[in-house]
């Protein structure tokens, strides 16, 4: 049988939950996901923009449900921003990152978390330093299977395992929310075909109805995104890093759509996951070798300017003819999905890259760092097309700075496509390793 990666594919620490009730106060409070500390600074390292957020707030510690509230009908009611995201915006808050026991999403989804994201990166931390998959693992090996084979098996157990827990969101929003991302391998990220088959496979293998199965915006992908999507098959599309590539993808999932055989559309579905702060890391670059104050001035900037500006193509693209003959079959829309939205550069708001990006039909998968920060001090306003001109103006600024936004696109995503694979040989390297140390395998 050929190997896995050909046919295939390709913390949340367990964080200790509480609960506690006041006595002191006059009403019972809100019970809401909060840190255990938090540390305030303010600075101003970008000036002031609708696109941005000025104050840092650092937020440090692991997540507790600190406490609960009764509606006056005896039944528990549990809020925080996550739920005002959702109910008041349309913004569906997703989290991206996944591993054992899955069952520490729980206290997250009570908070307001409607999703999951993974990607190899995710489980090459999970699996190399959790004893979690230890038991499992040590199965798989005595049992025959070979290191990239078993990798799959960790892997699609954690996803049918965080499908459980979000199958009661799926259905009460009609396959709206409720989705659990996995990766094919990124070793295909260049192989058309092959990606095709390894999306079928795992679809196959995790056998739930809310999986999404991820495929790079890769320019050998784009034909598989239309392939799989004809296929019935539900398709997160990652490592969009530019508005000219973001444009092929929806048009791939239009096409696929239409090539379908399906009378009724209503149960393939699609995010398109349009990358975030790793523009900012890369352009700030490019303007600090500028070095002048109009370039210094739009560190911090790019990426939201970009994104309010492919929230334009998505309204443009999902209206009109072509797509209301889709939705009469019962086509749902593509919807934009926020990614890499933690902060990579300390100087700036550790919210930079959810509070700007606020509108409906969109969802926002949040790591650790902006989860905690968004819970604790996140403010919910539609704010993506708020100033529509301002991104024009940005995106149009930096472009005559001689930024290039097609290098810039194509740059980051065989930069994200390396370290994707980087992450996945990295962790078949350490299982192999494990399997030699527990001399359940011979070299």
């Amino acid at each position: 049988m050929a190997s896995v990666s050909k046919l295939s594919a390709s913390t949340f620490a367990s964080s200790a939950t509480s609960f506690s009730r006041s006595s002191q106060q006059q009403q019972p409070p809100m019970c809401c996901v909060v840190p255990r500390k938090r540390i305030v600074i303010f600075e101003n390292p970008i000036s002031s923009s609708k696109l941005s957020v000025r104050a840092r707030q650092r937020t440090t510690g692991s997540l507790v449900v600190r406490c609960s509230q009764t509606d006056g009908n005896g039944s528990s009611v549990k809020r925080t921003t996550l739920h005002d995201l959702y109910e008041k915006e349309g913004q569906s808050p997703w989290y991206d990152n996944l591993c054992r026991p899955v069952t520490d999403l729980i206290p997250l989804i009570e908070s307001g978390v409607r999703g999951v994201t993974s990607n190899p990166a995710i489980f090459q931390k999970a699996i190399s330093t959790s004893s979690a998959y230890n038991d499992q693992f040590r199965e798989l090996v005595q049992s025959g299977k070979d290191i990239e084979s078993a990798y799959w098996e960790l892997v699609v157990k954690d996803i049918q395992d965080a499908c459980k827990l979000f199958e009661s969101i799926y259905d009460e929003t009609d396959g709206g929310d409720g989705y659990v991302s996995v990766e094919v391998s990124p070793r295909l990220a260049d192989d058309t075909e092959n990606t095709i088959e390894a999306a079928k496979w795992l679809h196959q293998w995790v056998n739930r109805s809310n999986v999404y199965i991820k495929i790079p915006a890769t320019a050998a992908c784009i034909p598989s995104i239309k392939e799989v999507i004809s296929l019935g098959i539900s398709v997160n599309v990652t490592l969009i890093f530019s508005l000219a590539r973001y444009e092929a993808v929806i048009d791939a999932y239009l096409d696929g759509l239409e090539a379908s055989g399906l009378s009724d559309l209503s149960r393939v579905t699609s995010v398109a996951s349009f990358f975030v702060s790793r523009v900012d890391t890369l352009v700030d670059k490019m303007l600090e070798k500028i070095g002048t104050p109009e370039a210094l001035d739009l560190r911090g900037k790019a990426a939201n300017a970009q994104a309010g500006l492919a929230y334009q193509l998505y309204q443009k693209k999902f209206s009109g003819p072509r797509w209301e003959a889709l939705v009469k079959k019962g086509a749902k829309k593509q919807r934009l999905l926020w990614a890499s939205t933690s902060v990579k550069n300390p100087a700036y708001p550790d919210t930079l890259y959810v509070a700007p990006l606020i509108g409906p039909d969109t969802v926002s998968t949040m790591p650790d760092q902006a989860l905690l920060a968004f819970i604790d001090h996140g403010s919910v306003a539609r704010t993506i097309d708020s100033n529509v001109s301002e991104a024009e103006g940005i995106y149009s600024a930096l472009e005559k700075l001689g930024i290039d936004w097609s290098f810039v696109g194509t740059q980051l995503e065989l930069e994200g496509v390396d370290s994707f694979k980087k992450s996945f040989d990295s962790l078949l390297d350490s299982l192999q390793e494990k399997a030699n140390s527990l001399k359940l395998v011979s070299l």
